[in-house]
């Protein structure tokens, strides 16, 4: 730099102090990884006694995000899967398990599976999200449901929704019905 051009800087930046810190401020929050920590620790923690449910995670069937699902249970006849998968079957319940940590999920699928099947409930909608995850790794719910749903007693099948419904987010599901006394269908 010439010395004009050097005086001419002094000038411009005469009064202004030196910055004490080298980062600048994007405006996000810290993330406290203490408080990150407690709450996946709290994620995996049960909130008392273990639930004998039945459906079991020792082995989860890994699912991709918009994978569709599909599953019968033998002698489910072709056709009832056709119209389930056509939307042809109105479900008459739906339960949302986004956002639920696994065994908080298996909890409201467990009891909302046994609701409908004491009102004799033929189809349900479960949404399960895809969730898409940022860490590469499949979608944890709805793996879990795949899996769940094929230990499940009472259910026949399922398959993905038609995108009005929720697409590969949720999966129709049949149930056996034991048809109560009087009933004529």
């Amino acid at each position: 730099m010439q010395d004009d051009d050097f005086s001419l800087f002094r000038s411009a930046v005469r009064g202004v102090k030196p910055m004490q810190h080298d980062r600048a401020d994007t405006g996000k929050p810290r993330s406290n990884k203490a408080q990150v920590a407690t709450r996946r620790a709290n994620a995996v923690v049960g909130d008392g006694e273990p639930r004998v449910d039945g459906l079991s995670d020792q082995f989860v069937i890994d699912v991709g995000a918009e994978d569709e699902l599909y599953w019968s249970r033998d002698g489910v006849q072709d056709s009832q899967l056709r119209k389930l998968k056509a939307g042809q079957v109105p479900f008459e319940g739906s339960l949302d398990l986004h956002g639920l940590n696994v065994e908080k999920a298996r909890q409201l699928l467990w009891d909302f599976l046994a609701e409908a099947t004491k009102f004799e409930i033929r189809c349900v909608r479960v949404t399960h999200g895809k969730a898409a995850r940022t860490d590469g790794r499949r979608p944890m719910i709805k793996s879990h449901v795949n899996t769940w749903l094929r230990q499940h007693p009472q259910v026949l099948g399922f398959t993905s929704c038609l995108p009005r419904h929720g697409g590969t987010g949720s999966v129709y599901v049949l149930l056996k019905r034991t048809m109560l006394e009087g009933r004529d269908e």
